[in-house]
């Protein structure tokens, strides 16, 4: 029988759908949980912090252990954990003792699902017999910025129409794709990248250059990406003097569409583009857009700026596994594992290099954002000396 490699496309399109699920949900409660739970402010910022840590954790473990588990029930895992934390956010809160300890718990969990969703989705479909394996992957991850627009802006509608205190039913319909993608995922044909025993071990990678490379591609990726992200609300706010609440569907719409853009071109025209290219390309971009936004006094530009930088990061994350996968063929789970880690460590470093600066400068936003421009800087020349490097190969 012939295996049905788009329901394995599918349901990885689903699984990062949940993953922006998981990630972009909770924070449009945080004054919520503030006003009905009597949390600091101080306090909830340690979600993010939990739900990023959580993701970093899973890296480091299924680098270790997915492939003595296996692809499917890892995967399936994902999405059950994904299911349990939506559902008990719902719930959990309002049976503790501590509120706070409740919101931090389920987070935990459906940021366990979402961790495995990063690791196991990409090597799940490059290990698929797809054409262009490249625009493949950028049309997956481009799935991740439609599911974050979609949560944004169908929970706003949501809370706009039947008001902010049913939040918790919201919460329970989210937990419905990641339970329908339960049997997706038990059902569809999974292949592996290296057959039992003939992958890299963390050492043979650790001793491979190319790896630390991509690691540093991965760590600029991360960081030019969620550093712009995070503070594209503030940047709106300060830019139009829009009110918060619509700076933060504005900014982080505006820059999750173009990013998501970006990887459908890619998507659709990846075979007849240079990644390498491309990539320099967009590094180049990106460089700009953070100057645009940090350097330029007019307002409207510094928007311009930031969400034209959705499109320029579009292509670095999905580009930087491109790339490495294919020079690394026996890289296997671990590779990808940390890279996922390294993407996630850039996603820490930038925003609280940014928030560093802004503070040492007494609250001047836009020099924050000139130092996080090092982070797209760096990316291009490292693009730039590892083509180099493959056209002097290729002569010898």
């Amino acid at each position: 029988m012939k295996k049905n490699y788009g329901e394995t496309l599918k349901a990885c399109y689903l699984g990062f759908i949940t993953q922006a699920i998981a990630a972009n949900f909770a924070p449009l409660l945080f004054l919520t949980f503030h006003a009905d739970y009597g949390i600091s402010l101080g306090k909830i910022a340690l979600i993010s912090t939990a739900f990023y840590f959580t993701q970093l954790v899973v890296d480091v473990f299924c680098a270790r252990f997915v492939d003595r588990i296996g692809y499917r029930r890892s995967v399936v895992a994902s999405e059950v954990t994904s299911v349990l934390g939506l559902v008990g956010l719902a719930f959990i809160p309002d049976l503790c003792p501590d509120p706070f300890a409740g919101i931090i718990g389920c987070v935990i969990v459906y940021a366990i699902g979402s961790g495995l969703i990063e690791v196991l989705c990409s090597p799940i479909v490059e290990a698929c017999p797809f054409d262009h394996k490249e625009a493949v992957m950028s049309l997956l991850h481009s799935f991740y910025c439609w599911g974050s627009v979609g949560v944004i802006l169908l929970s706003s509608l949501f809370f706009t129409a039947f008001g902010i205190r049913n939040w918790r039913i919201l919460a329970c319909l989210w937990a419905l794709i990641p339970l329908y993608n339960i049997f997706n995922f038990a059902r569809c044909p999974i292949e592996h990248l290296t057959e039992d025993g003939q992958g890299m071990t963390m050492g043979e990678l650790f001793r491979t250059p190319l790896f630390w490379v991509s690691i540093l591609l991965m760590v600029c990726a991360g960081a030019s990406e969620i550093a712009m992200s995070q503070w594209a609300s503030a940047y709106t706010e300060a830019a139009l003097g829009f009110p918060k609440s619509v700076g933060d569907l504005v900014g982080p719409c505006l820059f999750a569409v173009t990013m998501g853009i970006s990887r459908v071109i890619y998507g659709k025209y990846g075979d007849r583009i240079n990644l390498n290219g491309y990539m320099i390309g967009s590094g180049i971009l990106c460089l700009g857009c953070y100057l645009l936004a940090s350097l330029s006094r007019s307002p409207i530009l510094s928007l311009i700026g930031c969400i034209l930088c959705g499109f320029s990061v579009g292509i670095m994350w999905p580009g930087t596994i491109s790339i490495t996968s294919p020079r690394l063929p026996r890289g296997g789970t671990a590779l990808f594992a940390f890279l996922a880690m390294a993407g996630d460590l850039g996603g820490s470093i930038g925003p609280s290099l940014v928030g560093m600066v802004t503070q040492q400068t007494g609250n001047n936003l836009q020099a924050g954002m000139l130092a996080g421009s090092a982070f797209p800087l760096i990316l291009i020349v490292t693009l730039v000396l590892l083509g180099r490097s493959a056209a002097g190969k290729q002569h010898s």
